[in-house]
C-alpha cells in the first residue's frame, strides 16, 4: 500500500525543498540581473569557456527548445554572446559576456548567504551525509530515465 503522507516521504520532501530552494534563489539573483535557472549556464561558462547550447540543455537537464528560449532571453539581456562553432557551421558557441562575468561574483555572494542562512542549524557531519545522499540519488534518478528513454 502506498503510503500518501507526504511529509513521510522522501520524493515530495525533497521536491518541496526544491522549490523553495529556487524561490529564495530566485529573490537573490533577480536584483542582480539574473533568474535562478539561468545558474546552471552561469556555472558552465564561468571560467570564459564557450559550449553549445546541445551541451548547457543536456547539463541543465532541460530540453532544447527551452534552454533556446532561456538563451534568446540571456543574449536579449546582454549576458550571453554566440559565436559560429568552427567544428560545425551550423551551429554556434555559448559564452558570458563581460558584463555578466563581472556580476557573477555578487551572484555567488548572494546564493552563498542564502545557503549559510538554510544551513545554519545543519552541522557539517549531517551536510556532508545530505550532499553524499543526494549526488548518490541523482546518479539513480539519471539511471533511471536514461533506461526509461531507451524503452
Amino acid at each position: 500500500m502506498i503510503d500518501w503522507d507526504i511529509f513521510a516521504n522522501p520524493a515530495p520532501l525533497i521536491n518541496m525543498a526544491s522549490r523553495s530552494f529556487a524561490k529564495l534563489g530566485e529573490r537573490r539573483v533577480k536584483a542582480l540581473g539574473f533568474s535562478i535557472g539561468q545558474m546552471p549556464v552561469l556555472y558552465l561558462l564561468r571560467d570564459g569557456g564557450a559550449m553549445s547550447q546541445k551541451e548547457l540543455a543536456q547539463f541543465a537537464k532541460i530540453e532544447q527548445p527551452s534552454m533556446a528560449q532561456m538563451l534568446a532571453r540571456m543574449e536579449r539581456d546582454g549576458l550571453i554572446k554566440r559565436t559560429p562553432d568552427p567544428n560545425d557551421g551550423r551551429s554556434s558557441l555559448i559564452s558570458l559576456t563581460e558584463e555578466a562575468l563581472v556580476k557573477l561574483p555578487a551572484v555567488r555572494e548572494a546564493l552563498q548567504k542564502g545557503r549559510k542562512e538554510t544551513f545554519a542549524d545543519f552541522s557539517v557531519d549531517e551536510i556532508s551525509t545530505m550532499v553524499s545522499l543526494l549526488q548518490r540519488l541523482n546518479k539513480r534518478l539519471d539511471q533511471l530515465v536514461e533506461h526509461d528513454e531507451a524503452d
